[in-house]
């Protein structure tokens, strides 16, 4: 009897099990989960580039948007920053953000890399495996793959544990190896292909339930999915006839780099790629970003990436809707979805009318029904007879989707959602936030100025190998004997690998300079005897890209480096020369950026605060702005640092770092081809001036700030302020419905423009058409002034005649939150 009772528990426990499994499959032209045939809309948001606090608003403003899976890679070297030693605490519980995921009904892709790209610090490779002796990244290297495999098995392990495998009833539906390779693999050859090889066998031996993609890897060996990442992907054929055709990474917008303009991909463009893509019997589209957030730390990678990793994604930065992206693509989602069932069967036929119009038909043989891609993919509107179905015209550079094939239910040049625009306010008190109180202290350089290091070398080490990538900081001291007398007109030269180097002799600064590679050369005096040569090698993330990237060389390499007595004719090469090491800063040693660290005493206060004073930390205290909305903190008037909250790293700021004043006309043509030089604005500015403070690393009475600044600023503009919307403009079709809304709880509290009729320019400069109903403003102040949204029927209905005869009558909204 007992038996019996344990053998039942335990089929009804299997019984479970299996009800709960999730079966994953695919043809080529559908996802196939539990047998329902689906298109998936994806987006990326990478759980460390965000907070823990931050993630159920993101994921759920993703399942809003008419996303269906979130998409994430794992970080290997933020996971494993020591050999063996592990972290998946706070913003690096992978775990708990696809249990989130879940929890709001959406499906989970894992790119476990472990190579990421991702214009993160070094590729998320960990800086320790490079420094392993005999080790070669990416290639058929039996060290990269021993510890490649020990990593991926391990966090394949972890999601077994957590059954978050869609095998075991989770969220995740599809995983990634590898990353990227296919554009490189050239330079690896023979060994190239092997490693290929053996990433797919590795990860079919982990057993995951769940099919595996590689992307940009058109010989993926079978059953790994290949698949396409770019702007656009609707020409991209799968290498396997059974592989579904994936879009892993429609790229949103673009990062940006210090010196570098603000990139801006428009809604209509985006819209258009994704559209294309469907129209041309695409499965998975996944955004990258569809929120890009922000490098915390030293995260970011590049070189020269900034702490903003916006990315123009349909949610911004803070988690800000991105309008009219955010709403444009929603609609777009649910537009494409109401063929769902007809674009996966895979009965399709395209006409070419000419000019590049193109209709892709859908069709349903035995009931007759259909759903049609009309694009075109000119630079000039078109228009078009379908004969029975009708006459349609065509906006340039666009995709309409016909219901029915007859009636046109969007256009992804068409934009019908509200335009955002976002403003930074001050805090409530601006008297309080112009007067943060400072305490600085000097960081303490003598002793290195002095040629003390930690160890010596008798040969210019690269900087990966010295510091482990624990320190942006690396210095590097030796000295030289000088016989007889001053060397007046000398020259200190020294070739360098990047990405910044300031050179001091006997104590003091006497240049800077920065860039990916370059050569050093300043006038410097040498006196009698000995003289104390310093060089501070900086970092400003780790080259993430390209063919062997990893042994790209930072700091002064291997150098050379000399002195030239100009005056004699005289060098000397002091590459060879007993060089001693420090790694970091004294300040990061004593951990300044802590307020809770016991060093106290060495905080100063000055009547004045030094201004452009280089090596320097700053402090105050602050109160956290009132409300709910994103909070920034303004750095404008510093010059090259790191900056922390509370402990809390919100990362390296460089305001000083001004973007070339051209290239920004003001204009934006989605029309075309996107490029990332494209649509370009922020010229003559600093490439980044506000940073990120999430509300989760601030305290309900007081906060600190700490900053860290290299090479010398004025705190006197430094503030707090919170971003929130600012106006709001919306236009509509008649026919249609405009809806305006605000955010965290403000209301509409005025109508800044209303025109029902032909109203003309765009927002922040709508002007009145030569026509418009006589009630256009006090209609639409009557359905939303005071209210935080509002939706109004775009109709004569609704404003009565606007004596604008046949032509298409639009309304145009301005309001202000």
């Amino acid at each position: 009897m007992w038996n019996t009772c344990i053998l039942v528990a335990a089929l009804t426990f299997l019984l479970l099990c299996t009800s709960l499994a999730i079966q994953v499959d695919y043809d080529s032209n559908a996802m196939i989960i539990d047998g329902q045939r689906k298109l998936i809309f994806s987006g990326s948001i990478h759980y460390p580039r965000s907070t823990p606090e931050m993630w159920p608003d993101l994921i759920q403003k993703s399942k809003d948007g008419g996303l269906d899976a979130i998409d994430t890679y794992i970080f290997w070297n933020v996971h494993e920053p020591r050999r063996r030693q592990y972290n998946f605490e706070g913003n690096l519980d992978f775990i708990k953000f696809f249990k989130l995921v879940q929890q709001a009904g959406l499906y989970g892709i894992l790119r476990i890399g472990p190579y990421v790209c991702a214009e993160w610090n070094y590729g998320g490779f960990p800086v320790w495996l490079h420094n392993i002796n005999g080790i070669e990244f990416r290639t058929d290297n039996e060290i990269f793959k021993k510890e490649m495999q020990i990593f991926t098995t391990k966090i394949v392990d972890m999601c077994k544990e957590a059954k978050l495998f869609a095998s075991q009833g989770g969220p995740i539906i599809l995983a990634q190896i590898e990353n990227e390779y296919g554009n490189i693999m050239w330079a690896y050859k023979d060994a190239g292909k092997a490693y290929v090889k053996w990433c797919v066998e590795m990860a079919l031996a982990q057993n995951i339930g769940v099919p595996w993609i590689m992307c940009q890897q058109d010989d993926a060996p079978p059953p790994i999915i290949n698949t396409c990442n770019g702007y656009y992907c609707d020409s991209f054929t799968p290498n396997n006839t059974k592989s579904p055709k994936m879009f892993t990474e429609n790229w949103s917008g673009w990062f940006k780099k210090w010196g570098q303009k603000d990139p801006h991909r428009t809604a209509e463009d985006l819209a258009y790629s994704v559209a294309r893509f469907y129209q041309a019997g695409g499965v998975l589209n996944n955004y990258y970003m569809y929120h890009g957030g922000t490098n915390f730390g030293r995260t970011s990678g590049g070189p020269f990436i900034t702490t903003s990793y916006d990315y123009d994604a349909p949610l911004d930065e803070f988690g800000n809707l991105n309008q009219p992206k955010w709403g444009h693509l929603k609609q777009l989602h649910a537009a494409i979805k109401l063929g769902e069932k007809l674009l996966t069967s895979g009965k399709a036929m395209t006409k070419v009318y000419g000019n590049g119009i193109h209709l892709t038909t859908y069709r349903n043989d035995e009931t007759g029904e259909r759903f049609c891609f009309l694009s075109n993919n000119q630079t000039e509107e078109a228009n078009v007879d379908l004969q029975q179905d009708g006459k349609f015209v065509i906006p340039a550079w666009s995709v309409s989707i016909l219901g029915g094939c007859k009636k046109e239910i969007y256009n992804t040049a068409k934009v019908n959602t509200q335009t955002s625009i976002m403003v930074k306010k001050q805090m409530d008190n601006e008297d309080e936030a112009a007067k943060l109180s400072w305490v600085w202290t000097p960081e303490f350089t003598k002793d290195t100025l002095h040629g003390k290091g930690r160890f010596r070398a008798r040969q210019l080490i690269e900087q990966k190998r010295a510091t482990s990538d624990v320190s942006d900081y690396l210095w590097y001291t030796t000295s030289v004997d000088i016989n007889g007398t001053t060397w007046n007109n000398a020259t200190l030269f020294a070739n360098s690998s990047g990405q910044v180097l300031h050179a001091y002799v006997n104590g003091k600064l006497i240049g800077s300079q920065s860039g990916y590679k370059f050569q050093f050369q300043n006038p410097v005096s040498l006196i009698p005897g000995r003289n104390i040569l310093t060089f501070l090698s900086v970092t400003v993330g780790l080259q993430n890209y390209g063919e062997f990237f990893d042994l790209g060389p930072e700091g002064i390499a291997g150098g050379p480096v000399r002195l030239t007595d100009n005056k004699n004719a005289t060098t000397i090469d002091l590459s060879s020369f007993t060089w001693n090491y420090k790694i970091g800063l004294n300040g990061e040693a004593k951990r300044l950026h802590d307020p809770k660290a016991p060093h106290a005493r060495l905080w100063r206060t000055s009547a004045e605060l030094p201004i452009g004073r280089p090596m320097t930390w700053y402090k105050t205290t602050f109160k956290a702005p009132s409300g709910t909305d994103p909070v920034v903190v303004d750095l404008q008037g510093m010059g090259k640092g790191h900056a922390w909250i509370n402990g809390n790293s919100i990362g390296r700021f460089w305001p000083a770092e001004i973007t070339d004043s051209n290239g920004c006309d003001g204009e934006c043509d989605y029309r075309g081809k996107y490029k990332d030089n494209k649509c370009l604005s922020n010229c003559g500015n600093p490439s980044q001036r506000w940073y990120h403070v999430p509300r989760s690393f601030l305290a309900s009475d007081s906060n600190t700030l700490i900053l860290f600044e290299e090479i010398g600023g004025n705190l006197s503009q430094v503030s707090f302020q919170t971003v929130t919307v600012g106006s709001i403009c919306a236009n509509a079709n008649e026919g249609n419905a405009l809806e305006l809304s605000c955010q965290g709880g403000q209301t509409i509290s005025r109508i800044k423009f209303a025109s029902f009729g032909d109203p003309q320019g765009k927002c922040g400069s709508l002007q009145k058409g030569t026509c418009e109903a006589d009630v256009s403003l006090s209609a639409v102040e009557k359905a939303c002034v005071g209210k935080e949204s509002c939706a109004i029927d775009v109709s004569e209905a609704t404003f009565g005649s606007s004596k604008c005869g046949n032509i298409t009558k639009k309304l145009a909204v301005e309001a202000i939150c």
